[in-house]
């Protein structure tokens, strides 16, 4: 779908486009400010269109209009990104490769280049960033807006959008796809029908409309388990859930997860744009050919992780306050762990934190497919923390061992146990 959709408006609901100031009655007597010359529909959330995929295709144009897949090429591999030619086909982003290659034998499976993807994001950004300085990043391909001082520049909604389009698209040759409304939660739904490529607009006072035909496993929050147990309840569509009584969603999905729940369901959503985030996590994840099951080698495969989230958090000027871990057993049960402390970006730290979460996983010797370890809690790695009165520490140690690299190359340095020692030859 190429354009722009949006709900038909009422004649009560013009009241949002007049530009003055108003106060709408929202749900549950909650209230909202239209400020002048402002937007009514103040957010917009922008998607990149199969993202890897359009930035292979903009360096290979032999790869446009067919199936394409990027992710793990091996026997064990993931999918990470499918064209919407492969989506047609079933293959979907997680799915394993080999199921892929299934479905779409005829696609060209090619490996990914995060660092291609990188710079391809900051490329778009720097353009996002010449519309409005409220940007909220999610990922490398995907934030919100708030567009609600654009009036005095753009005449309508509809122009911020499309401006925007246009913009990425002259700049980087990528096609992104955007929804814009009066919520988050509202702008990332209309993003989804949008796609590809395309625009969608839904209306001030027209959220419930929309929403509540939508199947309940689309809010945020509604995993399988959640899901599972509100279809228990008769709960299919977000409408059902609007409509259920609350205290009774308290007490079966607990008093924050039910309070929460019910009120996303009636379009409530007041969670502002909040800029200068950046990005919300660094992580390293592997999926190995061949399951392990021996703990010393999980135990290094771990120090490997450890290290080059290091690396990269480092290279990001970050350090952070809470480690995953991130494991996948091979019946595809996956578990997670996590632990908060203080803000660090040393490889000994990520390891020794990793180490104490594979043990409270509980995994044992169970075959292990994945293995991932990821921090969250960013900020730059040079804000002011609590003095050491130990002296130098691990901190001090990866400097000297980033000096080494930067002047010799990654491989020039790294932890004793992740070298292969020599092999002995004959004499």
């Amino acid at each position: 779908m190429v354009g722009v959709e949006y709900l038909a408006m009422t004649d009560e609901e013009q009241a949002f486009e007049h530009g003055g100031k108003c106060r709408w009655q929202a749900h549950r007597g909650r209230y909202r400010e239209c400020v002048v010359g402002s937007f009514a529909e103040c957010v917009l959330h922008f998607d990149m269109d199969a993202f890897f995929v359009e930035v292979e295709r903009r360096r290979d144009p032999s790869l446009r209009g067919v199936p394409v897949i990027v992710g793990g090429i091996g026997p064990r591999g993931v999918v990470a990104s499918a064209s919407y030619e492969a989506r047609r086909r079933g293959v979907r982003s997680a799915m394993p490769t080999a199921h892929a290659r299934r479905q779409a034998p005829s696609a060209r499976f090619i490996p990914p280049d995060h660092s291609a993807y990188r710079d391809a994001s900051r490329e778009v950004f720097e353009v996002i960033e010449t519309f409005t300085p409220l940007v909220e990043q999610l990922s490398v391909d995907e934030a919100f807006l708030d567009i609600s001082g654009l009036r005095l520049h753009y005449d309508s909604v509809e122009d911020v959008g499309s401006s925007l389009r246009s913009a990425i698209k002259e700049a980087t040759g990528l096609p992104a796809s955007v929804g814009i409304a009066t919520s988050k939660l509202i702008a990332k739904l209309a993003s989804e029908e949008a796609k590809p490529d395309g625009m969608f607009i839904v209306r001030a006072g027209t959220e419930t409309a929309f929403l509540h035909p939508k199947d309940v496993g689309e809010l945020w929050h509604v995993g399988q388990a959640t899901r599972a147990r509100l279809e228990e309840l008769g709960i299919v569509t977000i409408g059902d859930l609007a409509s259920f009584p609350l205290d009774t969603l308290r007490r079966r999905l607990g008093p924050t997860m039910g309070a929460m729940l019910s009120d996303l369901a009636a379009a409530h959503d007041p969670r502002p744009v909040v800029s200068g985030g950046g990005a919300k996590s660094i992580s390293v994840e592997q999926t190995y050919e061949t399951d392990i099951d021996d703990p010393a080698v999980l135990e290094r495969e771990l120090l490997k992780h450890a290290d080059l989230l290091s690396r990269r958090l480092r290279s990001a000027g970050m350090a952070g306050t809470t480690v995953t871990l991130k494991v996948r057993l091979a019946d595809f049960d996956t578990l997670t762990r996590s632990e908060t402390g203080s803000a660090t970006s040393s490889a000994h730290d990520l390891f020794e934190a990793g180490k104490r979460l594979l043990e409270r996983s509980g995994v044992g010797d169970r075959p292990i497919r994945l293995l991932g370890v990821g921090m969250t809690g960013l900020e730059p790695i040079d804000a002011p923390k609590q003095l050491d009165i130990g002296g130098p520490g691990w901190s001090e140690v990866d400097d000297a061992v980033a000096k080494v690299r930067d002047r010799f190359g990654d491989g020039s340095v790294g932890p004793a146990r992740l070298v292969d020692p020599p092999k002995c030859q004959d004499s």
